[in-house]
């Protein structure tokens, strides 16, 4: 009898053990039914969403900049986006202004001038590298980042100011999203105080949310800031409205993402 007694007991731990390992297995295989489910689902879901995002940022950067923008993106992408990369990239590369530029933001079909210390010259493989950079990281569609490159360019080559340095500041203030608004009233690609500095959006007729006049503005606020405190670095607390050294980190965080995108691009930074 103890044997049998014995022999029945084992029978039932090995029962139990047995419905407990199955009850797991029947668990787990739901959880992992649901987590394929979710897997599968997102994996659908979400290019659509990330495409949708850069049409719509596409689509807004393109609204708000000038005709003559526009007519330069559309007569250019058949021909130069669609057909050679390094082509269409190449105006992003600062060039000196001729009589047959295509507008404001069109490229002149001249060699560029000799760079000037101020400002960061492009190859055209590094322009291409700071293109994909900026698109990838801050999900601005690809067609959009010749424009605004360009326009950064230019206007930084006006300013005597390292693009670079620009499109760091556009990065740590709006994340070059062109309708970005602050709560106490900086607007667009370069977070201007649109109180403060109206008359200088006024004197160009433009809306502080056109991405050219912003980025113009907001150059012309930086090198400003510059001139007054001595430095790039002194500059930057200036422009964050830091009234000493202390900004906070701001000038930091800018510095670090300009060494990013030389990084990334390979194009070496101007001296300070």
């Amino acid at each position: 009898m103890p044997d049998a007694s014995v022999a029945s007991l084992f029978r039932n731990m090995a029962q139990g053990v047995h419905q407990y390992l199955a009850e797991s297995l029947r668990i787990c295989s739901v959880y992992l039914g649901i987590a394929v489910i979710v897997t599968v689902s997102m994996g659908f879901a979400l290019p659509g969403l990330r495409d949708q995002a850069l049409q719509v940022h596409k689509a807004l950067l393109t609204a708000l900049a000038p005709s003559s923008m526009q007519a330069s993106s559309e007569s250019e992408a058949g021909s130069e986006l669609g057909a050679d990369t390094s082509s269409a990239i190449a105006m992003a590369v600062p060039t000196a202004p001729a009589s047959n530029a295509t507008g404001m933001l069109g490229p002149a079909r001249v060699a560029p001038p000799t760079p000037k210390k101020t400002a960061s010259a492009a190859t055209g493989p590094q322009a291409e590298a700071l293109r994909n950079y900026i698109s990838r990281k801050y999900k601005v569609a690809y067609d959009a980042t010749g424009p605004l490159l360009n326009t950064v360019y230019k206007v930084s080559r006006e300013k005597q100011l390292d693009p670079l340095l620009v499109l760091a500041v556009i990065a740590i203030e709006s994340r070059y999203n062109p309708l970005a608004e602050s709560h106490v009233g900086a607007q667009g690609l370069m977070q201007v105080m649109t109180s403060v500095h109206q008359d200088k959006f006024d004197a160009v007729g433009k809306n502080p949310l056109d991405p050219v006049a912003n980025i113009g503005v907001g150059a012309t606020i930086l090198r400003d800031c510059i001139n007054r405190r001595g430095s790039v670095d002194g500059g930057l607390a200036c422009y964050v409205g830091s009234t000493g050294p202390d900004d906070n980190g701001y000038g930091a965080k800018v510095q670090a993402e300009r060494r990013r995108l030389a990084l990334a691009s390979g194009i070496a930074l101007a001296r300070d």
